[in-house]
């Protein structure tokens, strides 16, 4: 998943650290006692990994030279390297900034990577210039497919790399600038290199787009033509399977022996993007929450009397003020329309609702300036891009847990494929304690946890370290081998300027 460029978003009461947290724990990347590093049944000699933003090491809103040198699959091949493995090319960006040139021309939904201004406590993009160049193909193979923004449909698209198709965003920039051929697809380019492993982790995007949008686009389920879908929609579960099976299908007829590991796709409600930003984000005293309660009088009896006999509904949508933290005004298209008179669709958020990270920098601030009765979430509702209300978290949870499904099965389908639970490790990372990985811990809190970079949906390179060695974890059990893990205690969290 990819955010917009001037998504920049403020989020208060942050307290920055820079400490690493280490200890004397020495059992990372050594071997115990007289046992020695073991490939086990598998083969590490040609791994390939295909993707989207996840696999690619994207971080920070952006795909920068660091965050791809510490992508997950880059420290599997690091540590497959000790049983076996061999080489591992990465599609590599230029520099540490992160932005895109198109033609030489910076490109406005691809900027810079986002670092922490600790005065303001808000992510920025950093300054500088990008210098990678879209249309500067690189030649391959590349052992990491991962490519920002793909749906599990975009790795079988012959357009997804075909530089005349990104004025009409048939084309995906990050895959144009490493595709073999204007018409090859990603899995085309990760099977001909006839890879002996392989590790699989799509699908976040199929349901994330529509997450980050907060649930502008349509559930499509029931269509399973994905050349008819926006940006924004949630993909077909029965069109994910049938993609899916051609994912690994395309693995294991170029190569009989080929074995793998399947990844599912977290619960969005542990990503920061969707869990910093409370419910009941304004403090009020109690002379500004008066003047709000009088502001929304007639609002509150409209209700009421156009809604006589609906109880359940009245008291839902009468918006009432206290001092101390209160519930956001936030739009609700699920709520009876009440519009031809004149009464808008709006209720004050619950627990229950998902505010998205960048309304932070919205909430308390006019809708039109100067004029403090159109403060967003008091005296303007929030909008549907800021919040992802009930319904629409289940029509994500409906498909992802289809999506989730599909990739279980597949997996139980096969000895040679290995599954790796990471909604499981996203629900552990999102828990007070967080994950301890022996030399520190990391959890998900927004901007101080460790687990997540600055955009609230992609890990750190300390996460990706740390889910890295989960799958290895599952590799040395599912594949009796003896592979190394890394101490994530020596990878980044964030940055702050």
């Amino acid at each position: 998943m990819m955010l917009k460029k001037n998504q920049i978003f403020k989020v208060t009461g942050l307290i920055i650290s820079c400490a690493v947290i280490s200890a004397c724990d020495t059992s990372f990347d050594k071997p115990v006692g007289d046992v020695s590093y073991s490939n086990g049944t598998a083969d590490f000699s040609k791994f390939v990994s295909i993707g989207d933003s996840l696999t690619a090491g994207y971080a920070d809103n952006a795909l920068y030279l660091s965050g791809q040198e510490n992508s997950y699959p880059a420290i599997l091949a690091q540590q497959f390297a000790k049983v076996g493995g061999g080489s591992f090319a990465q599609p590599l960006v230029s520099d540490n900034l992160g932005g895109l040139l198109i033609g030489g021309n910076e490109n406005s939904e691809f900027g810079n990577r986002y670092v922490l201004n600790a005065e303001t406590k808000s992510p920025e993009p950093i300054t500088g210039t990008p210098t990678t160049e879209v249309t500067d193909v690189l030649p391959g193979p590349f052992n990491n497919m991962g490519v920002p923004g793909a749906k599990s449909f975009h790795l079988l698209s012959t357009d997804y790399g075909d530089q005349a198709g990104l004025g009409a965003g048939t084309a995906n920039p990050y895959f144009v600038r490493f595709a073999s051929a204007t018409n090859t697809t990603m899995i085309a380019d990760a099977a001909a290199q006839l890879p002996s492993f392989f590790v699989i982790w799509v699908g976040n995007n199929d349901v994330l787009s529509y997450a980050t949008s907060g649930g502008i686009g349509t559930d499509q389920r029931g269509n399973i033509n994905p050349a008819t879908y926006s940006s924004s929609d949630i993909t077909d579960p029965t069109a994910f399977a049938g993609i899916y099976t051609q994912l690994v299908s395309a693995f294991t007829t170029a190569n009989a022996d080929v074995k793998g590991v399947l990844i599912n796709i977290p619960d969005i409600s542990t990503l920061p993007y969707f869990k910093t930003v409370p419910y009941n984000a304004v403090p009020l005293d109690q002379t500004n929450a008066d003047d709000l309660n009088a502001a929304y009088t007639a609002y509150n009896k409209g209700v009421t009397a156009l809604l006589a006999g609906q109880p359940d509904e009245v008291a839902k949508r009468t918006i009432t003020f206290a001092a101390g933290q209160n519930a956001v005004v936030i739009s609700d298209e699920d709520l009876t329309d009440l519009s031809g008179s004149g009464l808008p669709s709006m209720r004050q958020a619950t627990a229950n609702d998902l505010l998205v990270l960048t309304s932070s920098s919205k909430i308390g601030t006019p809708k039109i300036e100067n004029d403090q009765t159109s403060i967003w979430g008091l005296g303007v509702p929030l909008e549907d891009a800021d919040v992802l209300i009930p319904s629409e978290i289940e029509l994500i949870n409906t498909a992802r847990l289809a999506f989730n499904n599909t990739i279980k099965t597949t997996a139980d389908a096969n000895d040679n494929l290995l599954f790796v639970d990471i909604e499981a490790i996203m629900a552990e990372l999102s828990t007070t304690a967080g994950i301890d990985y022996g030399t520190g811990s990391i959890t998900a809190i927004y901007a101080t946890g460790g687990g997540f970079s600055l955009d609230g949906v992609h890990p750190t390179a300390r996460a990706y370290s740390v889910i890295a060695n989960r799958i290895i974890t599952t590799i040395n059990t599912g594949f009796s081998a003896n592979i190394p893990a890394v101490d994530p205690g020596n990878y980044t969290t964030i940055f702050v300027k």
